[in-house]
């Protein structure tokens, strides 16, 4: 039986930013606990088999679970724009497909950060050897229509602290802080989006993609 030794320690950056605030954390588990005011989301229900397995894992680690609060998605949340300050997650966001719509839907729900926990590209066993995901791929993906896009048990993706900051900048995303290595887990990165810094600037991006989308309907329906 696990207890609380084989926990990893709270980030202290995330205390620093997100103490007194209330927040989501996406997949979060007991083992890696930011102890934060958040509500814990997971897209597998309570009975589901991997539910089961998740908890046996948990217990054994660590000797607790931690609950899960609100069943969905990561990248479709049953909250209200800007109702939260916050969203957090640590070794999730490499389980996205099309990352960049996650962090659009995290954007929508929160007010003031997204904070992230990445692992690097050589964390796993099974990205070894693997060549980093390129920004042109993330643009590719972001692209598809939205029922394509599905958070798995692997990984779709692979950055470095550099390429992940490149790639929330490109899509409208100021970083405001990177820490490399992460001092929680310490095989990954943190990345903290600061939703506050350039808000006009992504309004505009996300009225784009909106405009963009509808321009491809009307297209669509027109050839029929």
């Amino acid at each position: 039986m696990g207890d609380a030794t084989n926990k990893f320690p709270e980030s202290t950056l995330a205390h620093e930013l997100l103490d007194g605030l209330v927040g989501v954390e996406v997949g979060g588990a007991a083992h890696n606990a930011f102890g934060l005011n958040t509500w814990n989301v997971d897209r597998l229900t309570p009975g589901d088999p991997q539910t089961a397995m998740y908890v046996a894992s948990q217990i054994d680690m660590c000797g607790e679970v931690m609950p899960i609060d609100v069943v969905s998605t990561g990248d479709r949340l049953p909250f209200a724009d800007k109702s939260l300050d916050f969203v957090i997650n640590s070794h999730v966001v490499e389980h996205f497909y099309d990352p960049m719509t996650a962090i659009d839907e995290w954007s929508r729900i929160a007010r003031r950060y997204i904070f992230i926990i990445c692992p690097q590209p050589d964390a796993a066993a099974t990205d070894l050897g693997l060549p980093l995901t390129t920004i042109d791929e993330h643009r590719a993906r972001y692209s598809e229509p939205l029922s394509t896009k599905v958070a798995t048990d692997w990984h779709h993706s692979r950055w470095t602290s550099q390429s992940f900051h490149a790639m929330c900048e490109s899509f409208g995303y100021h970083v405001t802080y990177i820490e490399d290595p992460d001092k929680k887990v310490g095989n990954g990165f943190t990345i903290v989006i600061d939703l506050k810094a350039n808000p006009l600037r992504m309004a505009a991006r996300r009225y784009r993609r909106k405009a963009s989308s509808a321009v491809k309907l009307f297209r669509a329906r027109f050839r029929r």
